[in-house]
Parts: structure tokens; sequence; C-alpha cells
């Protein structure tokens, strides 16, 4: 199979998640801004999670650019990582209109872990096919924003049972902390 084919499909997937995502948000019910601040908490959560979403598009695009042959096993990592993708609408949602109780932050931080280990499952899938001499084994390297983000994530989920609003500062951070991209692979393949 193609690539082209493996990011067609994921570009959609990508692309239904975010759509699924501001259908979600609703429109206020008044006219004046109290009506507009009762959806402070839902809007908050779409936008971080649009731009985890982002992110994650942003990075696959780039790792995919890597990819000299799809085989099965890479296929079955890419689904695995869009079928956690694909929970993030619903974590968002819960978490957005529960106006980020513990219990839904929590849970938002657990579908927000999930992907992050199937990225690294991606990834290594990739370096399995292909080598560690490949372009991605070294533009990965020592990998710290990828071993630091699962174990932000370990540390927000049971902390949103203390203060939710330090568990959503955590998935604040790791969304910065990824908002720069990382120019290895584009460096490596020569602007990719």
């Amino acid at each position: 199979m193609p690539k082209e084919r493996l990011l067609a499909f994921s570009d959609g997937v990508i692309a239904v998640i975010i759509t699924i995502m501001v259908l979600e948000l609703k429109a206020p019910h008044g006219t004046d801004l109290a009506a507009v601040a009762k959806l402070g908490p839902g809007f908050a959560s779409y936008v971080i999670s649009f731009i985890y979403v982002a992110i994650y598009w942003n990075n696959h695009h780039h790792l995919m650019h890597t990819v000299t042959t799809v085989n099965g096993a890479l296929l079955w990592a890419n689904t695995h990582l869009l079928f956690w993708l694909s929970l993030v609408p619903l974590a968002s949602a819960w978490m957005g209109e529960n106006d980020f109780a513990s219990l839904p932050t929590a849970a938002y931080g657990l579908v927000m872990l999930m992907p992050a280990i199937a990225y690294y499952i991606l990834q290594r899938t990739i370096i399995a096919q292909q080598g560690p001499g490949s372009i991605l084994a070294k533009a990965i390297g020592r990998d710290l924003k990828g071993k630091a983000s699962p174990l932000l994530f370990l540390i927000a989920i049971p902390l949103a049972f203390v203060s939710p609003w330090i568990s959503g500062a955590i998935y604040v951070l790791v969304a910065l902390i990824w908002l720069v991209p990382d120019q290895k692979i584009e460096r490596l393949m020569g602007g990719a």
C-alpha cells in the first residue's frame, strides 16, 4: 500500500475528530455576557483538545514522511493511534460540560495518555521496519518530550482528584511542550 493512502485515511479521521469536537460546542442560551461565560469551560476544553489534535496531526505528518513502505504492522499501529484520538471529543465534551470536575478531568488525562503511548508504538513500529539507522531513529534521539509527556499525564490523572485545575495546568503544559515542533525530521529529510 502506498503511504499516501495511509496519510489520506489518517487526515480524514483527524478531520472528522475536529469536526465532532466543534459540533459539541453549543450556542449561548441568552444574549448577555453571563450566558457566554457559562460556555467558558466547554470552550476551554475544546481549545486544548483542538491544539492536541493539531499537534498529533502535525507530528503524524512529519512522522509519515520518514516511512518508505507500509506493512500490516504499521497499518495497525496507525489505526491504534487513530482509535485513541477518536475518543478525544468525548473526553473533551465530558470535561467541559462538567466544569472540569475531578472524574472527567482524570478521564481526559487517560484519553490523552493513550494516544501518547500509541504514538510511541507507531514510532517504534516504523523504526523496527526501517532499522536503527533510519531517519526516524536518528531524528528521535533521546526523545525527551516523548518520554516526559506520558509521565506528566500519569501525574495529572490522580491529581485530578486533588485539584482538577492542577491537572488542567499539566495538560496545558504538555501541549505547550509540543506546540513548538521538533525540526529534526525536517532537517534530516531536507525540509519535508
